[in-house]
């Protein structure tokens, strides 16, 4: 179950916001009604972005192989497209 708590349980039932993210789950925490951040565990943040150098540098090879650039609306399109399951790699 989704969990969205208070900014304010951040610092008044910190254990429980611990307990949650301990078991692999995220807490959204909000401001005066509004999201304000996700709290999460530091094995879960690592899941999310181990990938992301590698990635990077892959992406820094391609470039220092051609001179074809691409318009951050192509990219994200793709993107976009390959997160929706509508393109390949």
């Amino acid at each position: 179950m989704i969990q969205i708590r208070p900014v304010s349980d951040l610092r008044n039932k910190f254990p429980e916001i611990e307990e949650i993210v301990n078991e692999g789950e995220p807490v959204y925490l909000t401001k005066n009604g509004y999201g304000a951040m996700v709290v999460m565990s530091l094995e879960q943040y690592s899941r999310l972005t181990e990938d992301i150098e590698k990635k990077l540098d892959e992406a820094d090879k391609v470039a220092e192989s051609t001179d074809e650039r691409f318009s951050h609306k192509v990219v994200f399109d793709h993107v976009r497209g390959m997160i929706n399951g509508k393109q390949e790699i």
